[in-house]
């Protein structure tokens, strides 16, 4: 099991990695689009479609890097106040709740993108992009997302790691620890 969890931990890396690079590419592909479209005068093509799609992608597949650390927005101020029991069951709840959704996503991606690799649809654009590339991001993203989500149910339940990532301590205690030291001085 701790060889599933590391690999899907560096799978998440990985989209990590491919998430940025993406967000990189698009930085240097929008400073060529203004360059070509306002100091030269040329038209662009390609550019703004590569854009839409690449920053889409890094979303979709930047997402299991985000989730493995704990990167997402948390609504966690009944899990402070719960005790153990209700803690685990709340973040096994949200655990599976949530694993259900991205095989959804999975799922019909997948299936969307099979049919656009299929039929051979192409953007209607003058690119004319085959929208088999962009699409496979929704199925990919989600895939290693729902591995992501596995890996860490997992951990919940064998006990590598608590439920949200809170101490044991409930109440005002756990509160007060969960502030960084440094808000102390201010008050």
């Amino acid at each position: 099991m701790d060889i599933f969890i590391r690999s899907v931990a560096v799978l998440s890396r990985a989209c990590g990695f491919v998430a940025g690079s993406l967000i990189l590419i698009s930085i240097f592909v929008v400073t060529h689009m203004v360059v070509q479209r306002y100091a030269f005068g040329q038209p662009t093509i390609w550019q703004t479609e590569f854009v839409i799609y690449a920053l889409i992608a890094s979303t979709l597949i930047g997402s299991p890097y985000v989730l493995l650390l704990r990167g997402h927005v948390n609504m966690d101020i009944l899990p402070i106040y719960a005790g153990p029991r209700l803690r685990f069951a709340l973040a096994m709840v949200a655990s599976v709740g949530a694993l259900g959704f991205c095989l959804l996503l999975f799922w019909f991606g997948a299936w969307y993108w099979h049919e656009a690799w299929s039929k051979d649809w192409h953007s209607d654009t003058l690119w004319r992009v085959p929208l088999w590339i962009p699409h496979l991001s929704l199925p990919v993203g989600m895939g290693i997302l729902s591995l992501q989500y596995v890996a860490d149910i997992l951990s919940l339940v064998t006990g590598r790691t608590l439920p949200f990532g809170l101490p044991p301590k409930t109440g005002t205690d756990a509160l007060v620890e969960s502030f960084p030291a440094h808000v102390d001085t201010l008050t």
